[in-house]
């Protein structure tokens, strides 16, 4: 396939502040979705069936793809300046006002904190479509992983503040003032994408085209991007909304599992994500995935054993799922490093957005099945469940890569 140069008119610094800031927001909501909210419930006492299904309202991001193309026809009207930036303002107001609605709901009302966090679910995803589609078009072949980096990056400090400081505000200022102050971060975290120009000219606005999910799934590199993200996450997210409850379960209380999870995130935002952008530099996107599975995998099976020890230290429970959180950053990476490549400049926002519903779906259902089978057979058991998928994983990613590859080589010129 010929590379697809990007339109960018901006500084990379410029775009990488501008998408960063969004992603993490996001990953802020994320963060409260998988970690904050479900230990928070744990701590006043909601049953771990009760907690797999905060899971589920991230349900919105697998089937973001039915409005991407209404999404997509929007930000791209042709002919006429693009508006990324009315998109991702419309969606951001309503996260906002989401999380104060949280706040006044409180953590009894599991109901209504589903409901709330499902909306929010809903704005930030479809926010990312027109993010996503923005980053595709600004940067080039050659910026891809450090945008990815930012993307990842931004998303795991969005952890430190949904996972981490959410944690840590409650048993000093309680539930109510932790979301609003979670509010009053989504705005001022949106501002440099909306003080960002958006050029207004791009390949695909020379020629009419009317972004479509049929044009998407008709292309060999979707086929083949939608097949490699099933198997690269299925194994790690398993795990991913159980391991908070799992520490809680262990002895840790919430103030502290707020600092290790905002620590942890920290670290991981760091050291995963630029440990990612350098492989991809150094050893390209596909090799550096086939790593990531396997750290992913060997992390997974790490915790997985230390689970089976009931006397396990706490210091060594802490830097295991650290080290997993590590793994996982570094895989963010180097997957949707690949994946950008994959899609079409034409539209960008489906096609990715197709790739990032597949990932989503996975972890809605995989994070549903990881509570249940805690549930009813122990943490252990899930997490070695996981285990062994991942280790499937490792022996079919090599093969699915090359198929990618010989689709990518084989599809239509942009």
């Amino acid at each position: 396939m010929p590379t697809r140069q990007a339109d960018a008119s901006l500084p990379l610094y410029r775009v990488l502040l501008a998408i960063g800031g969004v992603y993490l927001v996001q990953s802020l909501i994320s963060g409260l979705t998988f970690n904050g909210v479900p230990a928070a419930l744990r701590s006043s006492g909601a049953s771990l069936d009760s907690i797999g299904l905060v899971s589920l309202v991230m349900v919105p991001w697998a089937l973001k793809f039915i409005w991407a193309p209404a999404i997509e026809r929007y930000r791209l009207p042709h002919g006429r300046p693009r508006r990324s930036r009315q998109v991702v303002a419309m969606c951001q107001v309503v996260a906002m006002l989401s999380l104060v609605a949280l706040a006044f709901v409180g953590p009894l009302s599991v109901t209504m904190v589903l409901a709330c966090l499902a909306v929010m679910a809903f704005a930030s995803a479809t926010a990312d479509i027109a993010c996503d589609g923005f980053a595709i078009q600004q940067l080039s072949p050659a910026d891809r992983g450090w945008g990815n980096t930012a993307q990842v990056g931004g998303g795991y400090l969005g952890i430190v503040v949904g996972g981490g400081l959410f944690l840590i505000l409650i048993p000093s200022f309680g539930w109510t003032a932790a979301c609003l102050a979670m509010s009053a971060l989504v705005v001022v975290l949106t501002l440099p994408f909306l003080a960002t120009p958006e050029p207004g000219h791009s390949i695909g606005d020379h020629a009419p085209h009317r972004p479509s999910l049929g044009y998407a799934l008709r292309r060999s590199e979707v086929q083949a991007g939608l097949v490699v993200v099933t198997c690269f996450e299925i194994g790690v997210r398993l795990t991913q909304g159980i391991s908070a409850p799992f520490l809680v379960d262990r002895g840790f209380d919430l103030a502290t599992l707020g600092y290790l999870t905002g620590g942890g995130a920290i670290v991981s935002a760091v050291l995963g994500t630029v440990l990612g952008g350098l492989a991809i530099r150094r050893h390209g996107p596909r090799r550096s995935v086939v790593a990531a599975v396997g750290l992913q995998t060997l992390a997974v099976v790490v915790l997985a054993s230390v689970s089976l020890v009931p006397t396990a230290p706490l210091w060594c429970l802490g830097t295991v799922v650290v080290l997993k959180s590590v793994a996982m950053a570094f895989g963010f990476v180097c997957l949707y490093s690949l994946l950008m490549g994959y899609a079409s400049p034409r539209q960008a926002g489906v096609d990715f957005t197709l790739f990032q519903c597949a990932d989503a779906l996975v972890a809605a259902l995989a994070g549903f099945a990881g509570g249940v089978v805690a549930q009813r057979t122990g943490y252990p058991i899930a997490f070695w469940i996981a285990a062994v998928l991942g280790i499937g994983a490792c022996a079919a990613l090599p093969l699915l890569l090359r198929r990618a590859g010989a689709a990518e080589r084989s599809g239509a010129a942009e």
